[in-house]
């Protein structure tokens, strides 16, 4: 099953995807589905068959318009937080390591990065029940910093890069009870200031306060262990790069599991009603290839799996201040 949400006659409406020309309406919003789901101690597959209307939109005049919206969203954006995990994928370390210095031999010379990685590869899928390796983590913002499919990815004026991160988003509400529970996965954009980041490890967190993206379709259920996707940038109507991606955890050193349990453990993550969009990372970059993006750009993130692609242009913003104001006494 896969899920969307429009703007639909002023509100927020989530629709079930028939086909790739249709999609159905349903009578609220994917955060309410989500909520009746977990008061009614349903499958949110129920949920949405219970809540299908008659009306079907077409697909296309949807993404034509600009009414797509991100698959989940919170009705306040500041109880939406968004976080990510990196170095969780086979091949991560190496392109991260090529990021911040040359291949060392030496265990004293490991880069952070290398060792944080070895530390997933070794400890990041564990069989017994019990927590693994922690991974690296980051915050990206909450709700105001997510951009809906098509919409374009605002690049602030002192950023140094504006990088393609395509990944897997899990989408999550948590219960009234403080129980988080995973509504279901999506593609993300996840986005990156990697000139900021390689310049010193330590501004990882500044490159990551930035835009992300995500959807537009929702994936609900099992999540298949091996995906193929494909990343591209399109500049001026032609192909400016494109790789392929591998993700799903058969590509990856940890389970999705551990990466749960390590953000979900702290009890301010555990809000009841908030939403959580959480990353789970990429081992391909066009940063890695050389690629400098600019103005106009289109990051294009195709995994069938999840339906259409993931499609955002770029856009560079001017210099704004950020001065601080001391109220007079």
């Amino acid at each position: 099953m896969r899920l969307i949400q429009c703007e639909y006659q002023h509100q927020v409406r989530a629709a079930l995807v028939e086909n790739e020309q249709q999609v159905r309406l349903l009578d609220a919003d994917t955060y309410t589905l989500a909520r009746r789901a977990i008061a009614a101690g349903r499958s949110l597959n129920e949920v949405v068959e219970a809540a299908l209307t008659e009306t079907r939109l077409d697909y296309q005049q949807l993404v034509d318009e600009r009414r797509l919206l991100p698959p989940l969203t919170h009705p306040d954006p500041a109880h939406c937080l968004v976080t990510g995990t990196g170095l969780t994928h086979l091949g991560s370390a190496d392109t991260r390591s090529a990021m911040h210095a040359k291949a060392q031999v030496s265990e004293a010379e490991l880069t952070d990065s290398m060792r944080m990685f070895r530390l997933g590869v070794e400890g990041g899928k564990p069989q017994d029940g019990k927590p693994g390796a922690q991974p690296e983590w980051f915050y990206k913002g909450d709700g105001d910093c997510i951009v809906a499919p098509e919409a374009e990815l605002p690049v602030p004026a002192f950023a140094e890069d504006a990088g393609e991160e395509p990944e897997l988003a899990g989408l999550y509400v948590i219960g009234d009870d403080g129980t988080p529970w995973r509504v279901g996965h999506a593609i993300g954009n996840e986005f990156s200031d990697h000139v900021t980041e390689r310049f010193n490890y330590l501004w990882l967190a500044h490159s990551k306060l930035r835009a992300c993206s995500f959807g537009p379709e929702l994936l609900v259920g099992e999540l298949p262990d091996h995906l193929e996707g494909t990343s591209r940038i399109v500049r001026d109507g032609a192909t400016l790069w494109e790789k392929p991606f591998l993700t799903g955890e058969a590509n990856m050193a940890h389970s999705l599991a551990n990466l749960e349990h390590h953000h979900f453990k702290y009890a301010g993550f555990r809000r009841p009603g908030d939403v959580h969009v959480h990353f789970f990372g990429t081992a391909t970059l066009s940063f890695a290839d050389g690629i400098r993006t600019r103005d106009g750009d289109r990051f294009e993130i195709d995994l069938p799996a999840f339906g259409r692609p993931l499609r955002n242009p770029l856009r560079f913003e001017p210099a704004t201040p950020a001065s601080v104001a001391i109220p007079s006494l």
